[in-house]
Formats: C-alpha cells, sequence, structure tokens
C-alpha cells in the first residue's frame, strides 16, 4: 500500500507500468496515436508516424533488456528472440494483456466503427500499442519509457526462452487475424532413405507464401512458416 502522493512506505515509487504513461500522454500526442488512418485526409495525421517510432523503441527496449540479462547467449540466441518477442502477434497479444482493447474504446477520438476496428482487428491492436509506444517516446523520452515497455513484453521474451518457437503456429496467429489459414504441401524429396531432405510450400489464399527444406517434413513446413512470417513483415529478415 502506498502512502499519500504515491511513495511506497520505504519511500519508493511505485513501478510505472506501460498504460500509466499511456494516460498521462500530452493530449496531441494521444489523440494522433489512437486516430485510424481510415479516418483522415492525410496519412500523416493518423497513427502510422508514431507506430513507425514505436517499433523501433520497441526493438531496442527488448534488445538491451536481453542483453543485461543474459550476459552469456549468443547472438544467435539474442536475436531470435527478440524477432520473435516484437513480432506483430506479440505486439497483439501485449496489447490485449494490459488493456488496450478498452483503452482505445474510451478514448480514440474517431467514429465508433473504426474504435470497434482497431480495438477488434489483432494486427491494427499491434500497431496502436507501437503507435502509442511512440507517443510516450517522444512525450517522455527513451529512459522513462524502455523499462515498462521491455517488463510488459517479459512474457513474450520468457515464453521465446523457454520454447522452440513455433514458426506455424505464429503465422497462423497472425493470418487468424485477416480470417485467413496457411495450407502446406510437400512438393519435393531427395537424398538417400538415411539423409532425407523434404521441401514443403505454405499457401495462403492459393498463393505461394514460403518455401522451406529440412530433414523431416515438420521441419521443412517450419522453414517454409519462417519464409512467409518474413514475407508478411511479421518477423524481421535477417533477425529470426
Amino acid at each position: 500500500m502506498t502512502e499519500a502522493g504515491g511513495l511506497s512506505p520505504g519511500g519508493e515509487r511505485p513501478p510505472v507500468s506501460l498504460m500509466d504513461l499511456f494516460h498521462k500522454l500530452p493530449a496531441s500526442l494521444m489523440e494522433q496515436a489512437l486516430t485510424h488512418p481510415h479516418s483522415v485526409q492525410e496519412r500523416a495525421e493518423s497513427y502510422e508516424r508514431l507506430e513507425f517510432l514505436g517499433d523501433s523503441v520497441l526493438g531496442l527496449a527488448v534488445a538491451a533488456r536481453l542483453f543485461r540479462d543474459l550476459p552469456a547467449a549468443p547472438e544467435g540466441t539474442l536475436a531470435k528472440t527478440k524477432a520473435y518477442a516484437v513480432a506483430r502477434s506479440s505486439c497483439a497479444v501485449v496489447a490485449e494483456s494490459v488493456g488496450l482493447r478498452e483503452f482505445i474504446l474510451e478514448e480514440a477520438p474517431v467514429d465508433e466503427s473504426h474504435r470497434t476496428e482497431m480495438s477488434q482487428n489483432r494486427t491494427l491492436l499491434g500497431n496502436v500499442l507501437e503507435a502509442l509506444v511512440g507517443a510516450a517516446f517522444v512525450a517522455f523520452g527513451y529512459e522513462a519509457v524502455a523499462e515498462p515497455l521491455a517488463d510488459a513484453f517479459a512474457g513474450r521474451v520468457k515464453y521465446a526462452l523457454q520454447h522452440t518457437v513455433d514458426y506455424k503456429s505464429t503465422l497462423q496467429e497472425a493470418l487468424a487475424a485477416e480470417g485467413q489459414t496457411a495450407v502446406y504441401e510437400v512438393v519435393g524429396e531427395s537424398g538417400p532413405p538415411h539423409r532425407r531432405s523434404f521441401t514443403s510450400v505454405v499457401t495462403v489464399r492459393g498463393e505461394m507464401y514460403g518455401k522451406g527444406t529440412g530433414r523431416s517434413i515438420k521441419r521443412s513446413e517450419q522453414a517454409a512458416a519462417l519464409e512467409a512470417l518474413e514475407r508478411l513483415g511479421v518477423l524481421d529478415k535477417g533477425n529470426s
């Protein structure tokens, strides 16, 4: 329990959460961060520019936390963990967990249909989260944003470290937000029985989005899903 003025009995202020920062944003920045691109004539007046900035702030905050907390981890582990933690699907999960849906419905300065779309569409929900991060960076600076941001994504980092990242599941999460599904097909086999190699493709709406090769069908499908995620921009190419 805190004392008057927000101080704990020990004299320290309680940790600031990501939503605390969002609620304290200046009105102009909050308005831009919550403005749907289709609700304005000039897209630069929407959340897109702040989303671009917030994406970079998020990547740095998570990378810095990983570098600090995993001093013995090789670069490959750090890069793979970061790529998963800051992926679009992860942004949507974190946005839901911190209560961003309700925040959008209460604060977004757009009509009801656009508020509903931003709060229900998981891709847009993640975009708005990054836009608000960008706005908080502009308003309060990196030092104020970094720790609350890394804390909010700590669960996604922990999951990535404790589990083999499942690119097929990540792809399905990303496609589900758009009402789409992925279809996998083995298109080739090569090599002797003891060193068999399989090639699989993944298609969406009949169009090939990824192709991968592996020593098992499962591995070839994972490789194909990874390529699809990179094509869709869900994971950064070269960092996954």
